[in-house]
Order: structure tokens, then sequence, then C-alpha cells
């Protein structure tokens, strides 16, 4: 459900040493494709060729979607190969936790504002230093979605970020209660379907900059709510367009397969990094009534019991399987009203691709799909920066979002009349 902190875990079955980069000298134009990827794009390709001003997608590419024809002139690489990096690919595993170790950061200088929430919570939002001065009032505005205890020092943010950044566009990470160091100040911390925060954030980056077109993209358990978000929103959202990466859809399904082989690795890992976030906030959880099982929390060994023992209790569901049942995105696709592109691995081991919602996001007119053979989740080592650099999705997220912008399909953002924030905020580094 989002990348994580993996290091202990993960070397007990991947031993990584300094000569990695030499495996550079092995990258390949092409890669071979499984038959079965071909064949699931063999009717897309073939419904393209109508239009001869499109360029048809690579058949290693699953692309599909309601908004295909529309959306489709935005791209400028879909008609290559998907290119995953030799041997680091070999194994979506290995894939993973190779992008976890070994992408590189970029360097980013943030300005933090901490913004309170009207249930006296906060989130923070980490701006870059500068952009108030170098970017004009109506610049686009793009808020970024890390995954679950993700924050804006991840490597996968920082490079969408960078690249937004040299198009011209103003971007704000969102991190959620907790995470990125975020401040916690009530005994609550968000969910999958917990779409307060997301509001009240979007209607406040919205106020400020009421000139300029806004848009989200998402990661992991990050698109799950940027899904949700646009869903409940519908033909009201504020969002000019959103991306969703990574999502996992269907959390029953991404339940069941994380207590499977080698994802009970990940599932240790990141029940760890839920754990500590509680435990720096644990004082704000005593004696709180109805059935949280606090001390369950704070030994948890997994997501699902730390699920169970917080946070179902803390949004009101019946059971960790009522959490899960109504939580994921793949329901709210029908109701998207504003641009979304989703993308998605064919071997993702956390968001697994029997829970895309395909049917749903071709009857969407406002929605396309690409779904690579291979990425692992989070990983995508492919294309010209592979293996250290950004993933092979970033300049197909901004394709599209450029695209958005130049034409000026949707919807401008709220006015300041229209928001209803209540936020103080703070400064911090």
């Amino acid at each position: 459900m989002a990348i994580f902190s993996i290091a202990a875990l993960a070397s007990k079955y991947f031993v990584f040493t300094p000569s990695i980069p030499a495996i550079h000298s092995l990258k390949a134009s092409s890669y071979p494709f499984s038959s079965t990827i071909t064949r699931n794009t063999t009717t897309i390709t073939a419904t393209m060729s109508a239009n001869p001003l499109n360029p048809r997608p690579h058949p290693s590419l699953e692309v599909s979607g309601g908004a295909l024809d529309s959306f489709l002139p935005a791209f400028t690489t879909l008609d290559r190969p998907y290119d995953p990096y030799p041997l680091v690919c070999s194994n979506t595993h290995l894939e993973t936790v190779f992008a976890h170790f070994f992408r590189s950061k970029p360097d980013v200088r943030y300005r933090r504002e901490c913004l309170r929430t009207k249930d006296n919570g906060a989130v923070a939002l980490d701006w870059v230093v500068g952009d108030d001065r170098n970017l004009s009032p109506n610049s686009p505005t793009l808020i970024l979605l890390p995954g679950l205890t993700g924050g804006s020092g991840d490597g996968y943010v920082r490079h969408m970020l960078v690249r937004a950044r040299k198009k011209g566009w103003r971007v704000v990470v969102f991190n959620s209660r907790g995470c990125g160091h975020s401040p916690v100040t009530t005994p609550q911390f968000y969910s999958a379907s917990f779409l307060g925060d997301m509001n009240e954030v979007v209607a406040h980056v919205s106020s400020r900059f009421p000139e300029a077109n806004l848009y989200a993209a998402g990661w992991s358990l990050g698109a799950n709510i940027l899904v949700n978000y646009m869903g409940q929103e519908s033909g009201s959202c504020p969002l000019s367009g959103g991306v969703s990466l990574c999502n996992p859809f269907d959390l029953v399904i991404a339940d069941e397969d994380f207590q499977r082989g080698f994802n009970k690795v990940y599932d240790k890992a990141l029940s760890s990094s839920l754990q500590e976030i509680f435990k720096r906030h644990a004082l704000l959880f005593e004696e709180l009534e109805g059935d949280y099982n606090i001390p369950a929390a704070a030994s948890c060994r997994s997501i699902r019991e730390f699920d169970e023992s917080l946070t179902r209790v803390s949004f009101g569901f019946k059971s960790v399987h009522d959490y899960y049942s109504k939580s994921g995105s793949s329901g709210s696709i029908k109701d998207v009203a504003k641009p979304l592109l989703c993308i998605q691995a064919e071997n993702d081991p956390i968001a697994p691709a029997r829970g895309i919602p395909r049917q749903a996001i071709k009857e969407n007119s406002n929605c396309m799909l690409i779904v690579t053979p291979q990425g692992g989740h989070l990983g995508w080592i492919g294309g010209d920066e592979a293996p250290f650099g950004a993933p092979w999705t970033d300049p197909i997220v901004m394709d599209f979002l450029q695209y958005l912008e130049r034409t000026k399909s949707t919807s401008l953002p709220l006015s300041k009349s229209d928001q209803n924030t209540h936020t103080v905020e703070a400064t911090v580094k």
C-alpha cells in the first residue's frame, strides 16, 4: 500500500554491493515481454489504428480507458517499448527493494506550512523555497500525495517534484498526519477513505492561488485517497486533473495478497513504520473510549492488526474487513468527472493487478489506464534515467499534466468565495 523503510528486513533476502552500478553497461534497447501482455493490448492497438493522428501505444503496454482517444495525443513516448533495466527488473521484489535503496534523492529545499484542520488536527504542506518569488500566481499547481508512511523526503516524490518545477509548475507535498514528521495533535491519524484532510488541503491551496489551475498526483495509498476524493467531488471537484500511480484500488484483494509469501516482509516492515509513528504520539490515545486496542496497535506485527486495533475504530468501521471493503477507490472510478490517468504495474506485489477496475475505467470518458508489464511497487526502473534516476512513469505523468494545462480542457479552480477553510499556518524548516 505504500513505500516504506525495509532496510533491516530486506537485507535478509537481498544483498546489494557497491558493484551494482556496473550493471549500467548491460542496458538494452528492448526487452522480451510475455505473450499475455501482447494479447491483452492487441484490441487496443487495433482500435487506435482508426485514428492515424494518434500514435499507437507499444504492444508491451496495456493502454485503455474511456478517455483514450482524448488523452492519447498528450503522450510522446507511449509508442516506445517498455524498457525495464536488465537484472534489476528480473524480479518484482528485487525491483521494489532496489528502487527504495538505490534511487537517488534530488536535493530540494522545502518551506513547511502546518495546516490546522477543522477537527484541530494538523497536516504538513512542504513548498519549495523560492517559488513564491520565482513563479507567477497563475502558474499551474501540483499537489503530491505520497504513499502510506511516506513524505516529502522520499525519492520518488522528489523526482516528480523536480520534473514539474523544471516545467514551471508550483509543487506542494501533502504530508499526512504523522508522516514526514507532520505533527499529530489529536488522537486520529488518517485512513484510505478519510477525505477530510484532502478537502481542506485542496481548498487551502486553491485559495492561496485562485488564478492557477490545480492538479494532484498520488502514489499507493495517496493514489487511493486521490481517486476517492475525485469520485466524491465528481463534477464539483476543483482539481483540473489527477494522476494515480500504484493504486491498490481493492483493499480486500490487496490485504489477501499482503499475507502471502515475500509480501509478509513488506507487511512486517510497514507495520513497524506505523508503530514508530504511533509510539511518538501514544499519549494522545490514552483513555480513549470505544473498541480501541492500544497495546495491540503499539505492538502490531501486521498492517491488518494495526488497522483492526486503531484505524477502523477511529473512522467508525465495524471490522477491519468492513474498513477495507468500503475504503478502496475502485468504486469511485465511475463518479470521476475530471481527467484522471491511472498507471499500474502488472507485477506490483502490493497493488495487485487483479484489483484494477479495468471495466469501470473503460466506461468512464474521463479516465485512462496504462499498465506496464513490470515495475514492482513504486519501482518502474526503466527509461533514460535508469537505474538510479527518476521512475519510467515521470515523463508520462508530466506529458499528461502539461497536455491538460495546454488545452485548458477542465474547469477553473474554486474561487475564494467558495472556500471554507479553518487553518493555522506555521513555517518550519
